[in-house]
């Protein structure tokens, strides 16, 4: 059970009211006073009965036409709405922080895309291409858990639109050298200026997690559709990256994915409404001291392999014109499988999750194996279903283990965890397609990564015993 919130007063130490009192101002029926709890047990009232407390001549009669209940605040059934996600951003200022974190959000799959295709117009070699795009994946994997955990001790606004300035700041120098044809050493300096991106995907989910804190079921649809944000952006930015780039010139796509993301981090971060409060500092120390979660980075390393391998031995397969549409249909599954799951009453264990992705995974591989285009589109399209329900419920155990005042940076965490699984899956799946025995060796690749997965997540499990930590999972 949460506890409560504390708030200082001149009489002492007294409950805070709680974000989803909102739902409970909206009753114009009767003024909402906030509730106070005593140690004392409630009096008996005859007339109270099992159905719940009887009406009495004083007392308002609630209809279907109270905005408080059509919203839908926690402990409120909703009256004729069925749509989770319809309850979830009726809440104030959700649609608002939601709508411009998914637009900043949007340029971390053009970045990537945009420099590759850049640096390879103007030096004439991919080797250096992915060499420093790799150089500002490195740096950024240990810079990211140290600006999440500025933003969880200084606030979101206040750190998140410095870093996005200097991370702005470095695309465009790249941009610039690139322009100018700099020594490569140039490069390799100036794309370690972007590493100070901050976590957006983070800092909206602990959003949610303050917002919907008494409520588990409204957090979790707020988590799939999280997730379906991070595939839609990682599904349109590769191919709105290209499409600039080759129709306008080489460093378009970075002028727009700069713009789009020092922008939507300015929105953002003006949405102070919604925006966590700093928790006092606890001496929990770093998030990787929080029993479970080692093990659990270590799932989400191997998950990370199974998206970078495949995303390579695709391209590598399909090498043509199309592998990117082929390629979109997993990133497309995965989106529409993390919005159904949101709307799913209850979760599933990540062993479930990891079991079914297993499963799933060797369909591109029979696919590849039969020769056949069409089958492995549609082998990659149920197959990416797998990966939103299995991120969701990897999310919400990071939630769950990391203490509140260090949020972002233990979701921080789980994502440099995810990316270096990406970048390993990435490099062991180009081994594979340049020593492939046969064609669709190299969809060995994911499919061993899952069952990796799999296994680290059933040991820890096995070494957790029939606790409670161990059902959790």
């Amino acid at each position: 059970m949460p506890q409560p919130d504390l708030t200082l007063t001149p009489a002492g130490p007294a409950l805070a009211p709680r974000y989803d009192d909102f739902a409970r101002t909206t009753d114009t029926a009767r003024p909402y006073v906030p509730a106070t709890r005593t140690s004392s047990p409630r009096p008996h009232d005859p007339a109270r009965t099992t159905d719940g407390p009887a009406r009495t001549a004083d007392a308002p009669v609630r209809t279907t036409d109270d905005p408080a209940r059509k919203a839908g605040g926690p402990g409120r059934p909703a009256v004729g709405a069925r749509n989770p996600y319809r309850l979830l951003f009726a809440r104030p200022g959700t649609r608002a922080f939601a709508a411009w974190g998914l637009i900043a959000r949007l340029p971390a799959g053009m970045f990537g895309v945009s420099a590759v295709i850049m640096i390879a117009a103007v030096y004439d070699s991919y080797a250096l291409a992915g060499a420093v795009t790799a150089t500002g994946l490195a740096v950024g994997s240990v810079t990211a858990p140290l600006i999440a955990r500025l933003v969880d001790r200084h606030g979101q606004a206040r750190i998140a639109v410095p870093a996005a300035a200097y991370a702005t700041l470095g695309h465009l120098v790249l941009a610039l050298c690139v322009h100018e044809r700099a020594p490569v050493w140039a490069l390799f300096a100036t794309v370690a200026l972007t590493a100070t991106s901050p976590n957006t995907g983070g800092m909206s989910r602990a959003r949610w997690a303050h917002l919907l804190r008494d409520d588990p079921g409204a957090l979790h649809t707020a988590n799939s559709f999280e997730q379906a944000a991070d595939e839609l952006c990682f599904m349109l930015g590769p191919v709105l990256a290209a499409v600039l780039c080759s129709a306008l010139f080489p460093q378009a796509g970075t002028l727009a994915a700069a713009a789009l993301f020092l922008g939507g981090t300015l929105l953002f971060a003006a949405q102070r409404s919604t925006e966590p409060p700093v928790a006092p500092r606890t001496p929990a120390g770093s998030p990787l001291r929080a029993p479970g979660m080692v093990p659990l980075l270590a799932v989400f390393l191997a998950t990370g392999a199974v998206f970078g391998s495949m995303e390579v031995v695709t391209l590598a397969y399909v090498d043509g014109p199309v592998a990117g549409p082929v390629l979109a249909l997993q990133a497309a599954g995965s989106c529409a499988a993390g919005l159904l799951y949101g709307r799913a009453r209850r979760t599933a264990r990540l062993r479930t999750c990891l079991a079914a992705m297993t499963v799933l995974m060797a369909l591109p591989l029979l696919a590849a194996s039969a020769g056949s285009l069409l089958a492995l589109a549609a082998g990659l399209l149920v197959a990416g279903m797998a990966t939103a329900p299995t991120m969701v419920t990897g999310m919400g155990l990071v939630q769950r283990l990391t203490p509140a005042d260090r949020l972002n940076e233990g979701m921080t965490l789980a994502v440099t965890a995810l990316l270096a699984g990406i970048a390993t899956g990435s490099a062991s799946g180009g081994w594979a397609a340049d020593h492939a025995p046969f064609p669709s060796f190299g969809f060995l690749i994911p499919l061993a990564a899952a069952t990796t997965a799999l296994a680290l997540c059933a040991a820890r499990d096995a070494a957790a015993g029939t606790t409670k930590a161990r059902r959790s999972w």
